[in-house]
């Protein structure tokens, strides 16, 4: 895993990716990432603080790179940054091989999109650098109001918390929910944020007596097992299915039904890495009533079936 480095980058952005990828190990105890962080010349950095930070490798280790990670740099908040890319910057970013994941953290987005990496991705990046980003992108679909997004091999973080949030899900994707767990509890961190969570911005957030959802969400997920409808979750608030429906957005960033359904699927994403529970069994307890239900959904959203799932993370067939 390669970490971008520029001038006046931000230190805490650097330091995430490698406090939680470097904490992730196997079931050995090993680490399972190498974290290496490269600069275009390699030598000491300026940090947009009052120390500097001293990096021994340039763009030669893009060569074995599996992951790319590009975090913010002060250049990223010019009114138009990298219009055009630096020719150095752009050299270091053609030796990104095509296989090769690449992710931003905030405005290192605009890297990403100034080299084409972004064309044809859903992407985020700061809200305060929505405006710009459109401006210079208007072909790129961006969604500013959401922590990360995940393209497969392209993902986006929208600022530095949602870093935290994008790396664990990184973690998630690559060696399940038991590591990124284990991670997230070492850094004393959430474990899981959704990515399409609201970044919690722009909007006053609502008086707690008049617009909380956080009980009918907590509720949801007790019950999931009981396929909670929209009804029952508005029930739990005393609110109207719409009036709960818009705050819920409001609060979340999403609909009720797709969180819900999110949550499903988290909840069978353990099952299959953690339990021995049949396929029907695991289906029932997420709440999809039957396999071919959750099938189905596993297939659109993740592109496997359970069984495939749980040979992955678990390196075993799937209970009968």
């Amino acid at each position: 895993m390669a970490v971008l480095v520029r001038d006046g980058l931000l230190p805490i952005e650097v330091g995430i990716v490698h406090r939680l990828f470097g904490r992730a190990r196997d079931a050995d105890g090993r680490p399972i990432y190498e974290v290496v962080t490269f600069a275009l010349e390699p030598g000491e950095i300026r940090t947009d603080t009052d120390f500097t930070m001293n990096v021994a490798h340039g763009p030669e280790v893009l060569a074995e790179a599996d992951t790319v990670i590009v975090p913010a740099a002060e250049e990223d908040y010019e009114e138009r940054p990298h219009d055009p890319l630096a020719p150095e910057l752009a050299a270091a970013i053609a030796r990104v091989r095509p296989q090769t994941r690449v992710a931003s953290i905030c405005t290192g987005a605009f890297v990403l999109a100034a080299a084409g990496l972004l064309d044809g991705c859903r992407v985020t990046t700061h809200w305060k650098s929505a405006g710009y980003f459109r401006a210079m992108y208007p072909h790129i679909d961006l969604d500013p109001d959401v922590l990360y997004t995940d393209n497969g091999r392209v993902l986006t973080a929208a600022g530095v918390a949602s870093g935290i949030d994008l790396s664990l899900h990184m973690i998630r994707t690559d060696h399940g929910a038991a590591v990124a767990n284990e991670v997230a509890r070492n850094t004393v961190v959430p474990p899981h944020r959704d990515g399409g969570q609201a970044q919690y911005i722009r909007h006053p957030v609502p008086a707690p007596e008049r617009s909380a959802t956080a009980r009918a969400r907590a509720w949801a997920l007790d019950n999931l097992h009981l396929q909670p409808s929209l009804r029952e979750m508005a029930e739990q608030e005393s609110m109207s299915v719409r009036t709960f429906t818009r705050r819920f957005r409001e609060e979340v960033g999403q609909s009720p039904g797709k969180w819900i359904t999110q949550q499903r699927l988290d909840r069978a994403r353990q099952l299959l890495e953690e339990s021995d529970l049949s396929v029907d069994r695991i289906a029932a307890e997420a709440g999809f009533g039957t396999a071919a239900s959750l099938r189905q959904h596993m297939h659109v959203e993740l592109g496997v079936s359970p069984s495939a799932y749980r040979r992955t993370f678990r390196g075993t067939a799937s209970a009968p």
